[in-house]
C-alpha cells in the first residue's frame, strides 16, 4: 500500500507518544493478537502502524526548533511516559527530519512565563519558515494539528498552509475547522480532506462520560445533574490554567457529552472542564465523574468515577487510526469533511452520533462504503 507521510504541527507529549507508538508496533514480534494488543486496528484498510513515516514537524520552542525530531521528541516541556526508546538513546525517527520553526501567533499563553523553564515553553529566536513550502517540498499527505488549546489563529494558519500546499488536515485540537461549514467548503473545494474538530481519547473522561450518559438514557433515568473535573501535570494543563483560552474546549468536550443525553440540561446542571494544573502529576491525567439522576418512580440515584490514564498515550491511540483513515480518503480522491472518522474519532465533529453507530460507519468506510 506505501507509506503514508504526516507532518506535525506541535512536538509536544501527544505527538511523542504517536511517534513512540509507531515504532513500537512497527517492531513488535508474535502473532496478529500480540500485536493488535492497544489498538483498535492493526490492518485498517491494509496499512499498518508501521507504514507512516514523519515527513516534517513544527514548534516554536527552543529546545526543539533546528534539532532532530528523535531528540526534539523526548526535550522539556514533554513529559508524557517514554515506552519505546532504546537504552543508549532515542529509537530512530524515520528519515532525517529537524524541527521547523513555526509561527508563534496566540500559540503561547502569556501566564506561562510565571512558570519554571521545564514545565513551559521557551520560543525559539528564529525566523517562522514557510509552512505551505515545507509541506510541499516534504510530500506529506497530512498534517496533524497538535498545538496547544487555544490556538485559534495559529491553528487556521496551519488549516490554510495545507489548503495552498494540498495538504489534507487532521484538527486534533479544539478549534472549529472541520465542524465549521465555511472550513468544510474550501476544503471541499480543493478535493483535501479534512477529519476534526478534538481527537476523543482511547479510553478518556469524553467517551466514558458520553457512555455513561447513553446508559442513563437508554436504561430510563432522566439525567438532573453531571460534572466531570479533570485534572494533570502536562503542559496542556498548565496552558488551560488561563481560562480565556477554554472557551472552545469547554464546548467541545460539554456538547460531546449533551449530545448523548435526550433532554436538556441549564447551564447551572452540566459541568465539564480541566480544573487544575498539578505539577508532579506529569502526563499523568485523572478524571471525577458524577452522574446524577430520577429512576423508575422518581427515586434518585447517582454515579461516581473515579479515572486515572496518561493522558497522550490515550491519544495517540486513536490518532494512529485516525491517520490512516484519512490517507484511505486521499487515496480515494475523496475531499471535504471526512463525517464517519470525524464523528468516532473526535469530540466534536460536524454532526454527531452515538459512539455505537459512529463505530458502524467507520468500520463501513474502512471496507469502502460512500460517506453518508
Amino acid at each position: 500500500m506505501g507509506m503514508i507521510r504526516i507532518a506535525i504541527a506541535g512536538v509536544g507529549n501527544c505527538a511523542s507518544s504517536l511517534i513512540q507508538g509507531i515504532e513500537y508496533y512497527r517492531t513488535m514480534k508474535g502473532n496478529d493478537a500480540d500485536r493488535s494488543l492497544g489498538l483498535m486496528h492493526y490492518d485498517l484498510g491494509g496499512y499498518l502502524p508501521g507504514d507512516i513515516t514523519i515527513a516534517a514537524a513544527f514548534d516554536i520552542d527552543a529546545r526543539k526548533v533546528k534539532k532532530p525530531l528523535k531528540e526534539a521528541m523526548f526535550a522539556k516541556p514533554n513529559c508524557t511516559k517514554v515506552f519505546c526508546r532504546s537504552l543508549d538513546g532515542p529509537q530512530d525517527v524515520p528519515g532525517d527530519v529537524i524541527v521547523q520553526m513555526g509561527e508563534v501567533l496566540d500559540g503561547v499563553a502569556p501566564h506561562m512565563s510565571d512558570y519554571p523553564e521545564d514545565r513551559r515553553f521557551i520560543v525559539a529566536d528564529e525566523r517562522p519558515c514557510d509552512v505551505a513550502g515545507v509541506l510541499r517540498e516534504s510530500g506529506a499527505d497530512m498534517l496533524l494539528n497538535y498545538l496547544p488549546v487555544g490556538s485559534e489563529e495559529a491553528s487556521r494558519y496551519y488549516a490554510t498552509a495545507c489548503l495552498e500546499a494540498g495538504v489534507a488536515f487532521v484538527n486534533c485540537m479544539p478549534v472549529f475547522i472541520a465542524s465549521d461549514d465555511e472550513w468544510i467548503r474550501r476544503f471541499e473545494k480543493r478535493g483535501i480532506p479534512v477529519i476534526g474538530d478534538d481527537i476523543k481519547a482511547q479510553v478518556g473522561a469524553t467517551i466514558v462520560h458520553r457512555a455513561l450518559s447513553k446508559l442513563f438514557m437508554d436504561r430510563g433515568v432522566k439525567i438532573s445533574h453531571t460534572y466531570q473535573l479533570n485534572v494533570g501535570g502536562n503542559t496542556d494543563f498548565l496552558n488551560m490554567l488561563s481560562h480565556n483560552r477554554l472557551k472552545s474546549k469547554k464546548i467541545s468536550k460539554t456538547e460531546a457529552v449533551c449530545s448523548q443525553i435526550t433532554h436538556e440540561l441549564s447551564d447551572e446542571d452540566i459541568h465539564i472542564g480541566p480544573s487544575d494544573y498539578v505539577p508532579w502529576m506529569k502526563d499523568n491525567k485523572v478524571c471525577f465523574l458524577r452522574i446524577e439522576g430520577q429512576g423508575f418512580g422518581n427515586v434518585p440515584m447517582s454515579l461516581e468515577l473515579r479515572l486515572s490514564v496518561e493522558d497522550s498515550p490515550n491519544s495517540a491511540g486513536v490518532v494512529i487510526d485516525v491517520v490512516r483513515c484519512c490517507k484511505i480518503a486521499k487515496d480515494r480522491g475523496m475531499g471535504g469533511v471526512l463525517l464517519s472518522p470525524s464523528a468516532f474519532f473526535m469530540k466534536h465533529p460536524y454532526k454527531q452520533f452515538s459512539d455505537e453507530e459512529a463505530r458502524s460507519m467507520v468500520e463501513d468506510f474502512i471496507a469502502g462504503a460512500r460517506e453518508r
